[in-house]
């Protein structure tokens, strides 16, 4: 298949470019500036110029593709569905892939799917309208599909590190929130890459969470990363207070305490996640 794809020199980006290509795709993928377009060509992606503000440059390459999939981070609901929406008009009928997350599930109380109800903390409360008018598209006969990550981590994790580094280490410690307690419903990128692929074949209307099975809890994450940095494990607890004023509103995603399944892309789609000891790549950061 030809596939656009958005966000293809980020951390998802460029693992998923070299999935599809590995399946025989042709990737075409948007660049911002020279820096990102040589990242998408190092992929295996034709560079295609423009932002996601450019909604003419959106449409038209998605006019060119059979199937797109949108992984770049909007600043805004606006930009984001303004950048779906020439995408899937420019599609058509082809399959629309759109990145939400599984952060909007909220504390889980147990293990939990894709019926679960929304409860986002502020950071991405935006996501449920433009989700909503992105799968509203398949009464118009769009084939629309979200796939929402859990926490990444595996290669060039920026997002934990964002974590981990943002607050700094404590007098030689890894910090966590709290207790520690909370679970992370963790996904490592090489296997949320391979559901990206998968889910061009999805039906319309289709959403799927991606995670692994291993729910580590944020105390035994920062334990494993302390190992990893020759820090002899050592940890150290943050309040809550102390994560937003260090991290801003994302410390309250990553306080959230999640447990969910997969199982629904393992049925539908045959996603055969492969990485499922998060806590031994840690050690190994």
């Amino acid at each position: 298949m030809r596939i656009f794809l958005t966000g293809g020199s980020g951390y998802i980006g460029r693992a998923t470019i070299a999935e599809l290509v590995r399946r025989g795709h042709v990737v075409e993928a948007l660049a911002r500036s020279e820096g990102s377009a040589q990242a998408v060509t190092a992929a295996g992606a034709v560079a295609v110029r423009g932002g996601l503000t450019d909604l003419d440059v959106l449409n038209h390459a998605a006019v060119r593709a059979e199937a797109v999939i949108h992984l770049a981070q909007a600043d805004s609901a606006q930009t984001d569905l303004a950048a779906a929406t020439a995408m899937q008009d420019g599609v058509g009928a082809g399959t629309y892939v759109h990145t939400g997350g599984s952060w909007v599930y909220g504390d889980t109380h147990g293990v939990q799917d894709e019926t679960a109800s929304w409860n986002p903390p502020s950071v991405v409360a935006w996501r449920e309208s433009v989700e909503g008018q992105v799968l509203a598209r398949a009464a118009d006969g769009g084939r629309p599909v979200i796939v929402q990550p859990g926490l990444l981590y595996g290669g060039d994790n920026r997002l934990i590190d964002h974590f981990f580094i943002t607050p700094g280490k404590l007098n030689g410690a890894v910090p966590y929130i709290g207790d520690g307690a909370n679970r992370w419903a963790l996904v490592h990128i090489d296997d949320i890459a391979t559901l990206y692929a998968a889910a061009l074949s999805a039906k319309a209307g289709s959403v799927y969470i991606g995670v692994g099975e291993s729910h580590p809890t944020t105390k035994e994450v920062a334990e494993a990363a302390a190992r990893g940095a020759g820090l002899a494990g050592k940890t150290a607890s943050i309040t809550m207070e102390q994560a937003r004023a260090q991290m801003g509103p994302i410390a309250d995603a990553f306080a959230l305490d999640q447990r969910l399944t997969s199982a629904k892309a393992r049925r539908e789609l045959g996603w055969a996640p492969t990485h499922d000891d998060p806590l031994e790549t840690f050690e190994r950061i």
